[in-house]
């Protein structure tokens, strides 16, 4: 596959030619998660929370140990264990770390809250 230099930091990141713009940004941003405890929010909705293990050009990513957070008005958050998972980058809305230490003392099972609505472009 043909692909070229974009980022003149160490390591470089390379992009297929062709990958959509910005995507330079995200890869280099991605890569400062690895191995973290991360939050994905999906452009359904869905809250997904895992170890980030990897990802590649297109913004795909590798969890492990990840749950999704199910949020009700009725109850407490449902997590629901999903172990090793990939969310695909075309459906990915948002990625950021998770501050361990304040997640412990979430008390998600009396935490209610309305389920995200799908983002719409």
């Amino acid at each position: 596959a043909c692909v070229q230099e974009w980022w003149p930091a160490s390591p470089p990141f390379t992009l297929a030619v062709g990958s959509p713009p910005g995507s330079v940004v995200m890869a280099a941003m991605i890569e400062t998660y690895v191995d973290k405890v991360v939050q994905i929010v999906t452009n359904d909705g869905r809250n997904i929370v895992g170890v980030l293990k990897g990802f590649d050009q297109t913004t795909n990513v590798i969890l492990d140990e990840c749950h999704e957070r199910v949020f009700s008005t009725t109850a407490g958050v449902e997590q629901v264990v999903l172990g090793l998972y990939i969310v695909r980058g075309d459906n990915i809305a948002l990625v950021g770390e998770i501050d361990e230490e304040v997640d412990a003392e979430l008390d998600l099972n009396a935490m209610m809250a309305e389920p995200l609505k799908p983002v719409v472009h």
